[in-house]
């Protein structure tokens, strides 16, 4: 029996993801199989992909990308309990990425698998499972308070739209940064950012825009910044925190965790901290992704699912996040039946 996979042939560009029919695998002792009906497109894939983290992790062409799936379980192997057969259920598909989960059926650890509530919709599980439960860790190393000011560096993003949510939950007043001037989707992406949570929306872009936040905080700085893009933006965003603020500096995208200057630090009572506080180890992992899963379940979070591909297409999803037109959590779809299935709208 084969089906049918994407495979990066070679490091590269998008274009090095085709499909390719690939034998089925077959779980051994301590895995499950998982009959993917979505499955989560990361950053972390497209990195991996282009050969530039390859001194950090161990995939080599060919190999089948994807960190997690959304599906029902459909095979066990020894030792894992066979009551998880015929259930709806997301995983992580291995610790490193890059570990097969954009294929029509995925292996995955036994230990990973967290069951889907009924009532929550797998693309739903499938977008929150990486974005929600790293929201939440950044939460609770970076702790929110009411009536705090809350600025998102790279807010149109899925993780930010989550965070975005929590802060405001938290009691928070939050304003949203992300590049408008000139980008695909303009309104879409300030309407997505402003529906998640946010009173104010700054396009970064635009020189003046840590003016605008500033004037936005009544000249004071955010007390809370949350950096989803890194490099100079992350940068001069830290430069805006409040004395005696936080400065959370887990993004990369825009050239590498931002610069912070741990004198300056010191000097106006910022606290830092970096990518550690989402350096999980595995049953943590776990751990959040049931609990933000029962925040969906419960009515109180939504992702925001921008945009869906076929699983073929998956050169196509990489291609639109590397031009930066993406809203919110992409995902491959590996059960066509959902491709013209309504996507759950984030609350109003």
């Amino acid at each position: 029996m084969s089906m049918t996979a994407i495979q990066a042939r070679e490091f590269g560009g998008p274009q090095v993801l085709t499909p390719a029919s690939v034998p089925d695998p077959l779980p051994g002792p301590g895995e499950a199989l998982i009959a993917v009906s979505a499955a989560d497109v990361l950053f972390l894939d497209a990195m991996i992909r282009s050969g530039i983290a390859r001194a950090a992790f161990p995939q080599r062409p060919p190999y089948i990308p994807g960190n997690g799936v959304a599906g029902h379980v459909t095979e066990v192997g020894e030792g894992t309990d066979p009551a998880w057969i015929g259930r709806p259920a997301v995983a992580r598909t291995g610790p490193h990425g890059g570990m097969g989960g954009y294929a029509e059926r995925a292996l995955v650890p036994a230990s990973h698998l967290v069951a889907v509530p009924e009532g929550v919709d797998l693309r739903v599980a499938a977008a929150l499972m990486h974005d929600g439960a790293t929201a939440l860790g950044l939460m609770a190393g970076t702790p929110v308070r009411p009536g705090e000011t809350v600025l998102l560096v790279g807010a149109a993003g899925g993780m930010a739209l989550v965070l975005a949510q929590l802060a405001r939950a938290a009691g928070a007043r939050v304003i949203g940064a992300a590049r408008l001037e000139g980008a695909t989707r303009r309104t879409e992406k300030a309407d997505a950012i402003r529906r998640a949570g946010a009173e104010a929306v700054v396009d970064y872009g635009s020189p003046d825009w840590t003016s605008r936040v500033a004037d936005e905080t009544g000249g004071t700085g955010p007390d809370v910044v949350f950096d989803g893009v890194g490099g100079p933006l992350g940068q001069a965003a830290f430069a805006i925190v409040a004395d005696g603020g936080r400065f959370s500096a887990h993004g990369t995208p825009g050239g590498g965790f931002a610069p912070v200057s741990a004198r300056e630090a010191k000097e106006h009572g910022v606290t830092v901290r970096g990518i550690e506080q989402v350096q999980f180890p595995p049953s943590r992992h776990e751990e959040l992704i049931t609990e933000v899963i029962a925040e969906a379940a419960a009515g109180r979070l939504q992702p925001v699912i921008g945009q869906v591909f076929p699983l073929r297409r998956a050169a196509d999803a990489h291609a639109a996040m590397a031009a930066r037109s993406t809203i919110g959590k992409t995902l491959l779809l590996a059960d066509q039946s959902m491709i013209e299935e309504p996507i759950p709208l984030p609350p109003e």
